[in-house]
């Protein structure tokens, strides 16, 4: 038995190893370039860099594999189950929002992006109220995600207004969140959300009457890109009026 689960976890395994390889070997040979020509690097410091390449290589290896066998099975799984029960108009939207919340908790890019702004903001742009910020961003759009999968709505309905009110939002919004507003969208869309709330919006469209997964299941991604640009922008304005107040 415990052999089977094993042979269960290494399942393609291999294939994930060529994978990581042939993404880390160009980065690898372009450091050696690149230190060769201009950082001339002493061999401790190459040797702490090798080091921590090491550490990304399994870690990518161990994550790439935990997806493949975990996260996209148990994601998909998840979203069939919800798809078929009764009143998914309201279940899936308040569960979708829950989902993009936590999840963003756990997105490391976002930890780093949350620590470099309070860092570079001397503590005036908290990250925990960054943190706060982009986990309602996301909520909101998993939960726009389930609605547009339950009714059917075009992706475009949600995205060309969106961009539009973010356009406009730049201009009235403190200009130094808006440089942080588009790098947000960009880091929330990280392994977490990827790999497995997106298996969930596949696994509902798959079991909703009416609907293609290939058509209504993806297009989460570009949601989730957006809101916490939105998100960001509307802290923006908050604090450019509390600015305006004090001053």
């Amino acid at each position: 038995m415990k052999l089977s689960w094993f042979t269960m976890l290494l399942e393609g395994f291999d294939h994930v190893l060529i994978e990581v390889t042939m993404a880390i070997i160009p980065l690898l040979l372009f450091f050696f370039v690149f230190n060769a020509i201009f950082l001339k690097l002493g061999w401790s410091k190459i040797k702490d860099i090798l080091i921590g390449i090491v550490f990304t290589f399994f870690g990518l290896l161990l994550f790439l594999q935990g997806v493949e066998v975990g996260f996209f099975p148990a994601g998909e799984a998840i979203g069939e189950i919800l798809g078929e029960r009764e009143n998914t108009i309201i279940l899936l939207p308040i569960l979708g929002f829950v989902f993009g919340f936590v999840a963003t908790f756990a997105e490391p890019a976002i930890r780093i992006l949350n620590y470099e702004v309070e860092k570079v903001t001397a503590g005036s742009i908290s990250k925990n109220v960054m943190l706060i910020t982009l986990s309602i961003g996301v909520g909101t759009a998993i939960a726009l995600s389930m609605v547009r999968i339950v009714l059917g709505i075009p992706l475009l309905y949600f995205i060309l207004p969106g961009y539009i009110l973010a356009l406009i939002l730049v201009f009235v919004s403190s200009p130094r969140f808006v440089a942080i507003a588009f790098d947000s969208g960009g880091v929330a869309t990280g392994p977490m959300t990827v790999t497995f709330i997106m298996a969930i919006a596949v696994g509902v469209a798959s079991v909703t009457e009416g609907r293609d997964p290939l058509l209504d299941g993806f297009g989460m991604i570009a949601l989730v890109a957006l809101t916490p640009i939105l998100a960001v922008l509307v802290l923006g304005m908050i604090y450019r009026t509390k600015e305006r107040m004090t001053s």
